[in-house]
């Protein structure tokens, strides 16, 4: 619902056309072996990776971290131990936004075009490698994010090598099903994530 409040407010105060992102960076490309890559797209890698560590870290090594795991385990009981709950809760939205807010800042980098439901499609990227990766696991989240962005970029050529070899006409615009049943057929086997923890609830007294 506040999703849905923000976006149609910027469209309200904003308009509904496409803004251009500002060139924080002067774009420069190199080539690695004959691949070309371009130093936004090396700094986006490094700073999603310094983010999720330093995510991890705080998650796995702090006690605003252990609070928050607690909460996500039990958040009947951790008001029972003295952990403010309500500060628990903001401060783990406000961490949420910030990271919401560099992904944001880093897509704008990598593809300088504002839309107002640019958000919507990688909000959902991320809730399938949030399971994907595993219940509680920000490093599994993490790489099942790179998973799912490989198998999404490697779908394209392969439909095109099917299309060549059998006579099809299937779109690339099929990659995000394509990718997501991939996903889909992990969870049968995995339904607790790849790094996650099989977890049942219990009734506790």
């Amino acid at each position: 619902m506040i999703g849905i409040i923000l976006e149609t407010s910027n469209i309200l105060f904003l308009g509904g056309s496409r803004l251009k992102f500002p060139q924080l960076i002067e774009s420069v490309t190199y080539n690695i072996g004959g691949v070309y890559v371009t130093n936004k797209k090396i700094m986006i890698v490094l700073v999603s990776i310094g983010l999720m560590l330093a995510l991890h870290q705080l998650i796995a090594r702090t006690k605003w971290g252990m609070a928050m795991r607690a909460m996500a385990y039990d958040y009947v009981v951790v008001p029972l131990v003295g952990v403010p709950m309500n500060r628990i809760a903001a401060m783990t939205f406000a961490i949420g936004s910030a990271l919401a807010a560099a992904a944001g800042i880093l897509f704008g980098l990598a593809y300088p075009v504002l839309d107002p439901y640019m958000g919507v499609s990688f909000g959902w990227k991320a809730f399938v490698a949030a399971i994907l990766g595993g219940r509680g696991s920000i490093m599994g989240a993490c790489l099942a994010g790179f998973m799912l962005g490989f198998i999404e970029i490697m779908t394209v050529p392969a439909i095109q090598i099917m299309n060549r070899v059998f006579s099809l006409n299937i779109g690339s615009n099929l990659r995000d099903l394509i990718a997501y049943s991939i996903v889909l057929v992990i969870l049968i086997f995995r339904p607790h994530g790849l790094f996650g923890q099989a977890y049942s609830a219990k009734l506790r007294l």
